[in-house]
């Protein structure tokens, strides 16, 4: 069972609500993503805590229904 593009963006927003998120399905498979996920709130965060924070917010799902995502994260620009 593959996990939608909007859920994962549903499930980032959930728990970031600021967040500006942008999926690609890398395989057209709905198990391989690429997500671009940027926030205000990653402000003065390392790369692995934003990451974790994305990770959380995808409750477990990595790793069983969604496969493998590709992750980039950052602030906006000003």
């Amino acid at each position: 069972m593959a996990m939608d593009a909007s859920e994962i963006e549903r499930l980032i927003k959930a728990s970031i609500p600021d967040a500006q998120v942008t999926i690609r399905d890398l395989a057209g498979d709905g198990d391989h993503y690429a997500a671009t996920v940027l926030s205000e709130s990653f402000r003065g965060k390392s790369r692995v805590q934003q990451h974790q924070i994305v990770y959380a917010a995808l409750r477990g799902q990595l790793g069983g229904i969604l496969h493998a995502l590709a992750l980039q994260t950052g602030v906006p620009e000003r």
